[in-house]
């Protein structure tokens, strides 16, 4: 692959920055009507980026019925078997998760093969949502190695409210912008390890540690970057509702201060953040005789 500096010196006609999102096998979807429901979401919130620079790739299963793809996005069909272990239950909780690393790795090395010419990725899981700004960021700064999405919103699929979180990236998988030559993505998907695909695409917590051990550590994005959804039925994390986790359990209750300042951070889900994240335009003021 060629160098970072050399692409941006020769002037190469690359897109800027390549949206990734892995499909679970559909074999491993408890309810794919849902799945494909946030797929379209996640996808609409995507395109709504205010930097045309950007094309997303969608990796999913041969036979598998995905929504309608809008402009900018292409498919990447593939014929891995399902995830056997996908489910939390099914072994040990590190056999479980090392399984779905591999299955998630594999799946995202498949689109960055097909989108080579990009200079930066972001892999976004299939159910969540981003910042409209993070193109236009990427292109005032296109030198940088890249960045962690280190505070984000956690939201409650269909509720009124946002809760923001400050250690986003250890929480959710769509919170990395990466520069591309840093993966060091092989010719072939046959040249892979199996380490490295679990490792440096099927985890979004060990990168980060990775690359700055090569020095070429990634900076803080400046802005809340995404959105997790939590407390639908198709999450693989089973992540518990936002007012479960933060509001009601026993813990926090016993702690007033500690309340309080979860209180502080909820926002309502207001017309700029559905702008922002969810790809929704205003609606038009209609003139004249009504």
């Amino acid at each position: 692959m060629l160098a970072h500096s050399a692409i941006l010196q020769w002037g190469y006609d690359m897109t800027l920055v390549t949206f990734i999102i892995p499909v679970r096998h559909q074999d491993n979807a408890r309810d794919w009507h849902l799945l494909k429901a946030n797929l379209a979401q996640t996808m609409k919130s995507i395109s709504n980026q205010t930097n045309r620079d950007w094309r997303g790739v969608v990796v999913a299963n041969e036979g598998a019925d995905l929504p309608d793809l809008p402009e900018n996005f292409v498919v990447e069909r593939v014929t891995f078997a399902p995830n056997d272990m996908h489910e939390l239950g099914k072994g040990s909780r590190e056999e479980v998760l090392d399984a779905f690393r591999a299955d998630k790795g594999r799946r995202v090395l498949m689109g960055m093969l097909r989108a080579r010419d990009s200079e930066f990725f972001m892999i976004s899981d299939d159910d969540d949502l981003v910042s409209a700004h993070i193109v236009q960021y990427v292109s005032e700064n296109r030198q940088a190695n890249g960045w962690t999405i280190n505070r984000g919103f956690i939201w409650d699929s269909g509720g009124r409210f946002l809760f923001a979180h400050n250690d986003f990236s250890h929480l959710c998988g769509t919170s990395l912008v990466i520069r591309s030559d840093l993966y060091d993505v092989p010719a072939r998907f046959e040249d892979a390890s199996l380490d490295w695909i679990k490792s440096m695409l099927g985890s979004h917590v060990r990168i980060a540690g990775i690359l700055s051990e090569r020095g070429t550590p990634l900076g803080a994005l400046p802005f809340r970057g995404a959105v997790y959804r939590v407390a639908h039925g198709g999450s693989h994390s089973q992540a518990p509702s936002l007012i479960n986790k933060y509001f009601l359990n026993r813990e926090i209750l016993k702690n007033p201060k500690r309340l309080l300042s979860n209180l502080s951070r909820l926002r309502i889900l207001d017309t700029n953040a559905r702008r922002e994240f969810f790809g929704q335009r205003p609606t038009p003021v209609r003139t004249g005789p009504q």
